[in-house]
């Protein structure tokens, strides 16, 4: 496949000419711009690229490209050994820790990858076992798996949420009596968006509930999503169908309760068996509708009508008692990733460059560990002492390494 514009096969490209449009299939928002994951492969990347010419490595590496060769380094360069270089020079820094090695190298890998696909290289080179081999031995951990909300993220993306909705709900509790209909369900709209986002984000921030035990997985129907019926804001628990294939309790702490509350005043479901979290897509909401109120006898022309007296089909569902559908967990990761980027909050992680579900639910473990040890903090997770041993053994090991400071401090005091 020749490149019309160059006239150059892919091979003959230089590396550089694929980073632009990898980093925009990347990147989040319009044209793929942002996003953490875009601006840490493009640090990456552009690391590589000089290694490649030969300006980052010892005195005595010159670069991929021939001594007697004078151009920038091409995709006919790269071969696995190219990329077993590139992990031995990583490995060779004594500056980067184990799990650092691995995911700058994950990034490259990725790009390789995705060369693969576009048609710049045959194989996917960096993935070879001969070009790994000089990688750090993997110490167990699954970067992909290990991202927790910090205490400084959390305050930042609660406070974020809480701040929409107060606002929102404020607008439309706060409209004169003589405004427009259409406004003022567009203001309830809009308000009972951000109280579910908010109710979701504190939900995830301070239960340590699975996502999945939370929302609808459509490839589970016993997954339906939390409803009304099984939460009790009084006593402080939820009900939700665990891990275990089985129905418990969950706590739900005190800062989680206000906003659920204020949720379902503004919501006022027509019944408990709505879901606590539907879905607002309209798309979805839209054939709902119409097929609901098909199947009660109504003539589509009078559909139309109705439809056309709401702002939006979710206040009509509302109305006439058309139960939604959960959000799934997919679309929990869409909404986190939306309020992650709307909120600024600095995430610096290989995999994702948003807050995640799950990091809500390591993130209390890190605090229930801390604060009450093992055993409790189990309990709340709904693992066994062992796992969360296993999860958590960082903090036993830096609490261990407290208690050698100081009887080192007492015997050579």
């Amino acid at each position: 496949m020749i490149d019309d514009t160059t006239g150059q096969e892919p091979a003959e490209r230089p590396l550089r000419s694929s980073f632009e449009r990898y980093l925009q299939d990347k990147g989040k928002g319009r044209g793929g711009d942002g996003g953490n994951y875009r601006r840490n492969a493009a640090r990456e990347l552009e690391r590589f690229e000089e290694w490649a010419v030969g300006d980052r490595g010892n005195d005595d590496w010159t670069g991929i490209v021939p001594a007697d060769v004078d151009r920038d380094p091409t995709f006919e360069d790269l071969d696995e050994r190219v990329f077993r270089e590139y992990a031995r020079h990583l490995a060779g820094d004594r500056g980067l820790k184990q799990n650092t090695v691995q995911t700058y190298y994950r990034y490259i890998s990725a790009w390789c990858g995705w060369c693969v696909n576009e048609g710049y290289l045959e194989a996917h080179y960096a993935q070879r076992a001969s070009a790994m081999a000089p990688l750090p031995e993997d110490d167990g951990r699954k970067p992909g798996d290990q991202q927790a909300w910090t205490s400084a993220q959390r305050h930042a993306l609660t406070r974020h949420v809480d701040e929409k909705a107060r606002d929102a709900i404020e607008t439309f509790t706060t409209l004169s009596d003589d405004a427009d209909p259409l406004d003022r369900q567009r203001a309830r709209y809009e308000a009972l968006k951000a109280a579910r986002d908010r109710a979701l984000v504190f939900v995830l921030a301070y239960t340590a509930v699975r996502v999945g035990e939370l929302l609808r997985d459509p490839n589970d129907p016993r997954r339906r999503g939390v409803r009304w019926e099984e939460l009790s804001l009084e006593d402080g628990s939820m009900d939700v169908y665990r891990k275990k294939q089985q129905w418990d309790a969950a706590s739900l702490p005190d800062p989680v309760i206000s906003p659920l509350r204020s949720y379902r005043q503004l919501m006022d479901p027509p019944t408990d068996r709505w879901p606590v979290f539907p879905t607002f897509d309209q798309r979805t909401l839209a054939g709902l509708v119409r097929d609901e109120l098909a199947d009660r006898g109504e003539h589509p022309d009078t559909i139309d009508s109705r439809r056309g007296e709401y702002a939006r089909d979710f206040l009509l569902a509302l109305d006439e008692d058309v139960r939604p559908p959960s959000i799934t967990t997919d679309g929990a990761r869409s909404i986190l990733q939306r309020l992650s980027e709307a909120a600024g909050i600095d995430i610096d992680h290989p995999k994702h460059d948003y807050l995640a579900p799950h990091g809500g639910r390591r993130g209390m473990g890190e605090v229930l560990v801390r604060a009450f040890g093992y055993t409790v903090a189990a309990r709340y997770l709904d693992n066994s002492e062992e796992m969360v041993r296993d999860r958590y053994s960082h903090i036993e090991a830096g609490e261990l390494g407290d208690v050698a400071t100081e009887a080192l401090s007492e015997i050579d005091g």
